[in-house]
């Protein structure tokens, strides 16, 4: 998305808009093979659309605010904002773990966008963290709604559906917004295309496909390679975070590391009172 040049509008609606041309036949084909996905899926399926569409025009903001690296690390907010969520709407307990876990992520936050601390060089690091959270909290109400939508029987038809909502959002935010340029020239189409094809359409088909399967703490784990990965790859683009900057990622990555390992079961007291002794 940085390296296309263009803005956060025009970044977030063309890599929907061009993942659609794979995800429609795709889905399509899935439609005829197994049947329609219910209506009441299908609107949590728009609904978590648009949330998406909101995240990825803040997300592509804060890119061009605090880099790629910082901004994907900003994004996982979300860990902090979907358990809230949860608490709020079904009344899901909020774990010991989890209060310990959200104030030192938080304070990784300020660390990694550059609101404490020294920040990049020509980076801008409240914009950055108030589009990263921004696009943090509609990422988590992406994830609830898709959730709440269950349906493991679909995997191409949800993400159809979501990306298409996510184009229509991003389109409308991003044309009042930033304004959107619907012919960007080359190289900005190589890079968008690429971002739409691995992205938005194999990573998501990938995810959707993947996460049910797998044990939550284990799925969590897992996601932790995007901000390690970004962050790497920022540097390989020529970002260059500055210590304490690199000093508030890893804190973020520790904390929902920390926060996503498995409970140990409890140890029996003593082996007379395993045998009621």
């Amino acid at each position: 998305m940085k390296l296309s040049g263009t803005n956060a509008g025009t970044a977030a609606f063309l890599r929907c808009a061009l993942a659609l041309f794979v995800l429609v036949p795709l889905a399509w084909r899935e439609v005829r093979r197994i049947g329609a996905r219910s209506l009441r899926h299908q609107l949590m399926d728009l609904a978590a659309g648009v949330l998406l569409g909101v995240d990825m025009v803040f997300w592509a903001a804060s890119v061009l605010a605090v880099g790629a690296s910082v901004a994907t690390v900003l994004l996982n907010v979300q860990v902090v904002v979907f358990p809230v969520l949860a608490r709020l709407v079904s009344g899901t307990r909020l774990s010991g773990r989890f209060v310990l876990m959200a104030p030192l992520m938080l304070a990784g936050v300020a660390l990694a966008s550059g609101a404490i601390g020294a920040p990049q060089a020509g980076s801008d690091p409240v914009a950055g963290v108030v589009f990263g959270t921004a696009a943090g909290v509609a990422y988590a109400g992406y994830l609830f709604l898709m959730r709440l939508g269950g349906g493991r029987e679909h995997t191409l038809l949800p993400v159809c559906v979501s990306t298409a909502a996510a184009a229509a959002t991003a389109a409308l935010m991003g044309g009042v917004w930033t304004g959107i340029t619907l012919d960007p020239g080359w190289p900005a189409w190589g890079w968008l295309i690429t971002l739409a094809l691995v992205g938005q359409v194999l990573a998501w088909l990938l995810i959707t496909s993947a996460l049910p399967g797998l044990a939550p703490n284990v799925g969590a784990a897992l996601l932790l390679l995007q901000p390690v990965m970004a962050f790497g790859l920022g540097l390989a683009i020529g970002e260059r975070p500055t210590l304490t900057q690199a000093a508030g990622c890893a804190l973020v990555v520790a904390a929902v590391w920390h926060n996503s390992r498995p409970r140990r079961a409890s140890r029996p007291a003593s082996g007379r009172r395993r045998a009621g002794g």
